[in-house]
């Protein structure tokens, strides 16, 4: 399941500026439990009586991608953390307009889809902390079939793209000069069945997810990763509207605390988030118990980096946001640091509790 040409920049701002503004015309008519536009004051008095219920807007099904939410609500954290209940609320999603049209108060998704949303119509939303240090995007292809290694290697190919991932393809594209034109985009869901078909000669995956459902299928494959090909940006992000930071600071404090608690308990048992998502949360997706520990295992390399070590979870240091800024760019994604994160919150967080940032143990 995310980051310098005026050409580039016309090209792809027209691609996403229409994702943008179907996503802000719903704050006119939207509401919900997280109404952005009637927010609880924050307060010592509203901690003390607790937050009420939260709604988390998932980028994905129930799997294990989301084990520290899951740890964080089994173990009682949310509780302790202030919190009623909290609903998450399955994907796929980028959670632009869920957050604007109120019905989410927090959304997980990452820095093409929110940087995109703010950079072309001024959309109200923030990176407050993200849970991968680096994006799981990659181009899946077959070894035999397509054997995309290289961004060039797209040219001429048939690519399945989903309907949520456009923008990041289109910034894929745009961060290697690569004009639509040049290849296929084939409209496809999540399911890895059209490459290995023969369908489409490439997929977009998750290095996590949809790569390893083709490997465990005995099949040779090749990744094109976003990461390591322009698109080096922070991924599963904690956003949320300026309205929440200055009106409910308080209650994303607590939120972050919960998270951090929960996602200390998926990096050392991996295993165990692996068996809420198969019996628990994700009980009806007949998920496959092999595959679901493997990208357990596999997304807890993602969530953890040198950075992590030195200053805790979550965070995104300075160089960090500036890689993803500047992959932004190469998107023809214009912002400033400033326009996409706001890390103080969880700054606040850990000077706070700064038993959190052992997470290691």
């Amino acid at each position: 399941m995310t980051s310098l040409s005026s050409r580039r920049v016309s090209r792809v701002t027209a691609a996403l500026a229409g994702i943008a503004v179907s996503a802000l015309a719903l704050t006119a008519c939207a509401g919900g439990s997280g109404d952005a536009a009637e927010p609880a004051a924050d307060s010592t008095d509203a901690a003390a009586e607790g937050y009420g219920d939260l709604t988390l807007q998932l980028s994905w099904i129930l799997n294990e991608e989301f084990a520290g939410e899951y740890f964080a609500d089994t173990n009682g954290y949310f509780e302790e953390a202030g919190f009623s209940s909290v609903n998450l609320v399955p994907g796929p999603s980028t959670g632009v307009a869920e957050l604007l049209g109120g019905t989410a108060d927090i959304a997980l998704s990452d820095s093409v889809s929110i940087g995109s949303a703010v950079a072309s119509e001024g959309a109200p939303l923030k990176i407050i902390g993200a849970t991968f240090q680096a994006n799981p995007f990659t181009i899946l292809s077959l070894a035999d079939g397509g054997d995309i290694a290289t961004p060039e290697d797209l040219i001429g190919k048939r690519i399945g793209v989903q309907d949520s991932n456009t923008s990041l393809f289109n910034a894929l594209l745009a961060a290697n000069d690569i004009d639509p034109s040049e290849l296929t985009v084939v409209p496809v869901q999540y399911d890895p069945a059209p490459l290995v078909n023969g369908e489409v000669d490439g997929f977009v995956s998750y290095i996590t997810n949809e790569a390893i459902t083709v490997e465990m299928m005995g099949l040779e494959t090749t990744n094109l990763p976003f990461a390591q090909n322009g698109l080096p940006f922070v991924a599963e992000t904690f956003t949320v509207t300026d309205e929440q930071i200055a009106s409910n600071r308080e209650m994303l404090k607590a939120f972050l605390v919960a998270e951090l608690r929960g996602w200390t308990d998926a990096l050392a048992d991996p295993q165990g988030g692996a068996d809420l998502a198969l019996e628990v949360y994700g009980a009806d997706l007949d998920l496959d118990p092999e595959k679901t520990l493997a990208g357990s295992l596999a997304q807890n390399e993602l969530v953890v980096s040198e950075e992590t070590e030195a200053n805790g979870l979550f965070t995104i240091s300075e160089e960090l946001q500036a890689l993803t800024i500047e992959s932004l760019a190469g998107a023809g994604i214009e912002l400033e640091a400033a326009d996409l994160f706001d890390l103080s919150l969880l700054a606040e967080v850990y000077e706070e509790n700064p038993d959190l940032l052992d997470y290691a143990g």
